[in-house]
């Protein structure tokens, strides 16, 4: 049996090397994964180059957003199912910027940045990104954060591609950085929703269980 490539997109502030847990663990199971970076400098030039590596899979793959990562999935063509973490799952018309508010969690422990864009201090992150991490593996992930560049938040995408491909929300009750009952709302918009007793970001805190979501259903399967 052989099995769709996944395509896992990580969200603001954080680079490839996030997701690298969760990307063994799906290794593991026989999975193709991609990792693209983003930072592109928009919203449209990140959804370009994810489109980029979906086209570059052997056939639709899975894709899987994070947090500002779900905006980018979202403007996606050619994919076989769409994963939400924590993310945000806008139409056309919306962004992030504007579903999270003005009063977003996360917007009290952002901080300017020398170049001119935004940052989160390494001690902050580890209390809002990965508050149920070991403090070895919350360290090791706050200090791979990088610099984010403003704009990329207030970005639309251009298609809304919930709407017609199955979807998957998987919901983080621990949730520092967007509010659970936030998540909740915007997971009415996908097709099955999961629930996690977890913090923004559990495919480093619970890679197998977040690999579990990711490859639930057995129809993807070729």
């Amino acid at each position: 049996m052989t099995y769709p490539d996944v395509v896992l997109v990580h969200g603001l502030y954080h680079q490839p090397i996030h997701m690298q847990v969760v990307e063994a663990e799906l290794r593991s199971r026989g999975f193709m994964v991609h990792v693209p970076r983003l930072h592109r400098g928009s919203l449209g030039e990140d959804t370009r180059a994810v489109q980029a590596a979906v086209d570059d899979c052997a056939g639709e793959p899975i894709v899987v957003g994070h947090s500002y990562g779900g905006a980018v999935i979202t403007g996606l063509e050619r994919i076989r199912r769409l994963v939400y973490i924590a993310a945000f799952v806008p139409d056309v018309d919306e962004s992030c910027a504007g579903l999270g508010g003005e009063h977003a969690p996360v917007n009290e422990w952002v901080r300017p940045h020398d170049s001119g864009g935004t940052f989160i201090r390494g001690a902050d992150a580890m209390r809002l990104f990965y508050q149920d991490c070991p403090f070895e593996l919350a360290d090791w992930a706050a200090k791979q954060l990088v610099p984010q560049a403003s704009g990329h938040g207030r970005g639309k995408p251009l298609r809304a591609a919930w709407k017609s491909i199955e979807s998957t929300y998987l919901v983080c009750a621990q949730d520092r950085a967007i509010a659970p009952e936030l998540q909740e709302r915007m997971a009415q918009r996908c097709t099955t929703v999961v629930k996690m007793q977890a913090s923004h970001s559990p495919y480093i805190a619970n890679p197998a269980a977040v690999a579990d979501v990711i490859t639930s259903h057995t129809s993807d399967a070729r």
